[in-house]
């Protein structure tokens, strides 16, 4: 399996946008406590956490593509980890079927895991930057899921694919929430809040 640094190196080659690298690593920090928490390989659901938006300045007009090149690229590098590539390629799945997104769902449990935690870790930055402190540290379960209900904020946050972590992952939506704050605000200071 590739090293975590020659992901990192990838990735920083690949996308030049600040936040969209901040994504990445949100997500790869939740899709390691998950991993944790199911007793899986956190190196292995990390590292498609933090690359499966890797290739997101490529194919943004081509979004049939999306996720798909980064695999290709993680593959170039001499990858033949099919768990680990097709957990990158799983998140383009949805998009695959445009205009009508009739895409593939994810299998397994970790490609669950990344559909669900993705949209969270944004609602999550949003929740953070709303605070007069600007920070992940003054954020609790509790204030996250006041937010939840306010459709227009956060607008573009798919609150439903969140809500499938119970019925997809069997971890109830507050734990789950709680698990991906307490995996974000371990590393604060690498997502600037």
């Amino acid at each position: 399996m590739i090293t975590r640094e020659q992901a990192w190196k990838l990735l920083t080659e690949k996308m030049q946008n600040q936040n969209l690298r901040r994504h990445c690593l949100s997500v790869e920090a939740v899709m390691r406590a998950l991993a944790k928490y199911f007793k899986e390989d956190e190196a292995r659901w990390g590292l498609v956490g933090l690359l499966h938006d890797g290739d997101y300045e490529f194919t943004k007009e081509k979004p049939q593509q999306h996720a798909k090149l980064m695999a290709n690229w993680v593959r170039e590098l001499g990858e033949t980890d099919e768990e680990l590539l097709v957990g990158i390629e799983s998140h383009g799945w949805f998009h695959e079927g445009l205009p009508a997104q009739a895409g593939k769902p994810p299998k397994t449990k970790m490609q669950w895991a990344l559909y669900c935690c993705d949209e969270l870790t944004g609602l999550i930055v949003a929740v953070a930057l709303v605070r007069p402190d600007k920070k992940l540290a003054s954020i609790t379960l509790e204030s996250v899921k006041k937010k939840w209900p306010e459709k227009s904020f956060a607008g573009g946050v798919k609150r439903e694919q969140i809500a499938e972590c119970e019925s997809r992952l069997d971890i109830p939506l507050d734990e789950f929430i709680q698990i991906a704050l307490t995996a974000m605000q371990g590393i604060a200071p690498d997502l600037g809040l």
